[in-house]
């Protein structure tokens, strides 16, 4: 067996065993790229081996989404089957599995009518709004992991051939999963122990704000009372342990809706809906984007702010360490799974109601009084580099340094 071979192998069992720890009678639903084939075919063998009862696939086709967004008439744009939705939430109730195999091609849709785009994802969101609060709630295991694909591999190793950019951009995923190492599922239970160490730590500071310095930063955010630091793995409703991201470098936690004020800019481009948003700003006055620039991608982000009254407020807060994995790979991935565990980062919209003390068994309106945002968005942007500093303040008004020139600035044992 190849090299390839053998870490394709270790691949699948990483998404079916730490990824969404699938068990015994427990159905497994995967959305993929058509080019996720092989991979898709090594999980099902996998995740039937593990006692999966059911293996459900739904194929994606960026060629047939693109035919569509430059053919489909507009008001197709403004509905999404009633069908895929109601499957989704039937699968939620029975207790599913889900899998997201993500490798979106950045440049898809760049010659599209941003307004098309918007129309659609609000669509999409609004219909799925259950099945992603599920999710978001930790009721079921999910996972998300990539796959090379032509276009992705091409964008981010414009100099090779499609050949050789899809066997390195292979080679990188494998590094930053830890498939390359002998035993990949030994290798995430360290990672994510030392996760939960970071987060055990930040748990029992419980700061009232963290202060963002930085080149085109100066941002203080207030974290909600009570709030909970999340990295690493998850834990389900059933009291399974899973992985939501493969790979992942990140901790973080809620701020409150209310509670943010300053300006920051972006240090990677995010790639939204096919299209790139770069070199932005963010005003905020008590919570709420008051004002952006962007040097590409404008009217996108524009349409991304108006999606809902709260697009424009902050659901998540995120400490990445410059030093990581990812980072250290020096690529810009244009994919967000993989770019924002290279940097701090933030997320416009809907908030993790985990990363607030019982905020799992609360209601939309409970956990808004707490200060959780809502929105049908949730949309990470990273801000993280060598140059960022972050402090923060405990309730006693205590400044103290987290981050310095971009790294963790104490070391836990």
């Amino acid at each position: 067996m190849s090299l390839f071979a053998q870490n394709l192998e270790k691949y699948a069992a990483l998404a079916v065993h730490v990824g969404v720890n699938i068990q015994k009678g427990q159905t497994l639903f995967i959305t993929a790229p058509l080019e996720a084939v092989e991979l898709v075919r090594k999980i099902a063998v996998k995740a039937y081996e593990a006692g999966a009862k059911h293996v459900y696939v739904e194929w994606g086709d960026e060629e047939l989404t693109y035919i569509t967004y430059k053919h489909a008439p507009d008001e197709a744009f403004h509905e999404f089957p009633k069908w895929k939705a109601q499957a989704r939430e039937q699968l939620v109730e029975e207790g599913a599995a889900f899998l997201s195999i993500y490798s979106p091609n950045p440049d898809l849709l760049k010659d599209i009518n941003p307004e098309r785009i918007a129309n659609f994802n609000k669509a999409a969101s609004t219909a799925l709004m259950n099945y992603r609060s599920a999710l978001m709630s930790d009721r079921n295991h999910w996972s998300i992991i990539s796959v090379p694909t032509p276009a992705w591999a091409k964008k981010i190793f414009p100099h090779l051939n499609e050949e050789e950019a899809i066997e390195k951009l292979w080679d990188v995923i494998f590094d930053v999963t830890r498939v390359s190492l002998q035993d990949p599922i030994q290798a995430w239970q360290e990672h994510n122990d030392r996760l939960s160490r970071m987060v055990e730590f930040l748990n029992n500071k419980q700061y009232k704000q963290l202060i963002y310095e930085g080149p085109g930063t100066n941002l203080t955010v207030e974290l909600v009372e009570n709030h909970v630091w999340h990295g690493g793995a998850a834990v389900s409703k059933s009291g399974v342990q899973f992985n939501p991201n493969i790979p992942t470098e990140e901790v973080f936690t809620m701020p409150h809706k209310d509670g943010v004020n300053g300006v920051v800019r972006n240090t990677k481009p995010l790639n939204y809906g096919g299209n790139l948003i770069d070199n932005f700003t963010l005003t905020f006055k008590d919570g709420v984007v008051v004002d952006f620039t962007a040097e590409k991608g404008y009217e996108t982000l524009k349409h991304l702010l108006d999606t809902d009254e709260g697009a424009r407020r902050l659901g998540e807060v995120a400490l990445v360490p410059h030093h990581s994995p990812i980072s250290n790979s020096n690529l810009i991935f244009y994919n967000t799974l993989f770019d924002e565990n290279a940097a701090c980062h933030l997320a416009l919209g809907k908030a993790y109601p985990t990363n607030l003390k019982n905020g799992a068994a609360m209601s939309k309106e409970e956990l808004e009084k707490c200060g959780a945002n809502d929105s049908l968005i949730h949309e990470d942007f990273m801000i993280g580099s060598a140059e960022l500093n972050i402090d923060g303040v405990t309730k006693d008004g205590k400044r103290e340094p987290i981050f310095r020139n971009g790294n963790w600035a104490f070391e836990l044992e």
